[in-house]
């Protein structure tokens, strides 16, 4: 489900550390496909892999977080036709996030 809506607040510093960890992210992505290429052990590149999971994971929470601190409690406040349908967004982030 896409939106086209932008983030309410947005903390620059927050910001900056997602933005940095989803660079490193991208090397690392790098990292795997030539491990990949140059036929490294499987257990390695798994290994690998749960690390890629634990950075993508990390700047999901920080993301969420900030969605929960400003999106949705602005969307909570401006009342209860927003409310719903923030509350049914959230808790299908959740449950997607939850997997």
């Amino acid at each position: 489900m896409k939106h086209d809506h932008k983030a309410v607040g947005v903390d620059a510093e927050g910001k900056a550390r997602n933005l940095k960890r989803l660079r490193r992210i991208e090397g690392q992505v790098r990292g795997l496909q030539k491990m990949v290429e140059e036929d490294r052990y499987c257990a390695d590149i798994i290994t690998q892999i749960s690390s890629v999971h634990e950075a993508l994971r990390a700047v999901g929470r920080e993301l969420m977080r900030n969605h929960v601190k400003h999106c949705a409690t602005s969307a909570i406040q401006a009342g209860p036709e927003q409310a719903e349908v923030m509350y049914d967004e959230l808790v299908d982030l959740m449950h997607r996030y939850g997997r």
